[in-house]
C-alpha cells in the first residue's frame, strides 16, 4: 500500500511540475509579444488561481491554474514581476480598447 501512495505522490508531482512548466512558458510568451510583463495572483476558490497579466504596452490577458501554488511557481519561474494586488499603477498599465468598452457597455445595457 505504501508504494501505491509514493507513486501516486510522485505522479502528481511530475503533474504540477508539467502544469508549472506550460504557465511560465505561456507567460513568457505572452511577455515577449508585449514587450515585458508584469502580474498579479488571485485565487478563485475551487477553480484554483488567475494568474493576470499586464504587458509593458498595455495589452493584457489571463491564465487560470489549477492551485495557488501552481500559480506562484510558474510566475515565479517566468521571472515576471509580481505584484501583491490589482490597483493603482498596475492596474493604470492596463490599455483598453473599443472592444473593451463596448463589452463593458453592452453588460450594462443586458448585452
Amino acid at each position: 500500500m505504501a508504494d501505491t501512495q509514493q507513486v501516486d505522490t510522485q505522479k502528481a508531482d511530475q503533474q504540477a511540475e508539467r502544469k508549472v512548466a506550460r504557465l511560465a512558458k505561456r507567460i513568457g510568451a505572452f511577455a515577449k509579444a508585449h514587450g515585458g510583463a508584469e502580474g498579479q495572483v488571485a485565487y478563485i476558490g475551487e477553480r484554483g488561481a488567475r494568474i493576470v497579466l499586464v504587458g509593458e504596452d498595455g495589452g493584457w490577458g489571463d491564465l487560470v491554474a489549477p492551485t495557488y501554488e501552481i500559480a506562484e511557481q510558474a510566475v515565479a519561474k517566468s521571472g515576471i514581476t509580481v505584484h501583491e494586488s490589482f490597483d493603482g499603477e498596475f492596474a493604470a498599465k492596463v490599455t483598453t480598447g473599443p472592444y473593451e468598452w463596448k463589452r463593458m457597455a453592452g453588460i450594462q445595457i443586458g448585452g
